[in-house]
C-alpha cells in the first residue's frame, strides 16, 4: 500500500466511474465554453452592429475567456469527483460523522 492507504489496482467499476466522469467534464466544460462565447461574442453581434475592431476584440476575448472556463469547469468537476470517491474522507465507523465521535 501507498502513503494514501491504497493500493494501486482498480476495479473495473472504478474505472468506468472515472472513464464516465472524464467524459462528463469535458461535455460539460465544452457546454460551459460555447456559453460564454455565445454572451461574449454572438450576443453583442446580434444585437449591435459594432466596427470591425469590436468584433476582433469580442472575437479574441470571447476565446479567451472560453478557453478558461473550459478548464475551470473540467477542473473543478474532477476535483469533486476525486473528493467524494470511496475512502477520499470517509469517518472510521459507520453512522459516525465527526471525528470526535
Amino acid at each position: 500500500m501507498t502513503a494514501t492507504g491504497y493500493s494501486g489496482r482498480r476495479s473495473a467499476a472504478e474505472r468506468d466511474a472515472i472513464t464516465i466522469e472524464i467524459g462528463y467534464a469535458l461535455v460539460s466544460g465544452f457546454v460551459v465554453a460555447l456559453a460564454v462565447i455565445g454572451v461574449v461574442i454572438a450576443g453583442p453581434l446580434l444585437a449591435f452592429d459594432p466596427p470591425r475592431a469590436v468584433v476582433s476584440a469580442l472575437k479574441v476575448t470571447g476565446v479567451s475567456l472560453a478557453a478558461v472556463a473550459f478548464v475551470v469547469r473540467v477542473a473543478t468537476v474532477l476535483w469533486k469527483f476525486h473528493d467524494r470517491r470511496p475512502g477520499a474522507s470517509q469517518p472510521s465507523q459507520p453512522g459516525r460523522t465527526r471525528p470526535d465521535s
